[in-house]
C-alpha cells in the first residue's frame, strides 16, 4: 500500500508533535479506530518520556484519519493526545 501525505496533514504534523515516519507507521501497523463520512483511522501509542508544551509526558497517542484511493492511503488528518504525566526518571 502506498500512502501519501496531504499538505493539510504535512503542515501540522510539528504542531501537533509528530512525524511523517509516525504518520507512516500508525497506518502500516496502527489498530483500527473509528472514523466516520467513509473514511479510516488508525491509532498507535508511543514511548514518549519527554516534555511536550511543558510537561512531562511518558506516552503519546497517534490518531490518522485516511481515505483509500485505490491502493493508496490518503491523508486527512493527525491529531495526537499525550498522557501519563508524571516526573522525568
Amino acid at each position: 500500500m502506498e500512502i501519501r501525505i496531504e499538505p493539510h496533514t504535512s503542515d501540522r504534523l510539528a504542531e501537533r508533535g509528530t512525524t511523517t515516519a509516525e504518520v507512516e507507521d500508525v497506518i502500516r501497523t496502527g489498530t483500527l479506530a473509528q472514523a466516520h463520512s467513509g473514511r479510516f483511522a488508525k491509532a498507535k501509542v508511543y514511548k514518549y518520556d519527554g516534555i511536550w508544551r511543558g510537561r512531562f509526558y511518558r506516552q503519546k497517542k497517534v490518531r490518522v484519519v485516511f481515505a483509500m484511493d485505490r491502493n493508496t492511503a490518503v491523508t486527512v488528518t493527525v491529531v495526537v493526545s499525550f498522557g501519563f504525566r508524571g516526573q522525568p526518571a
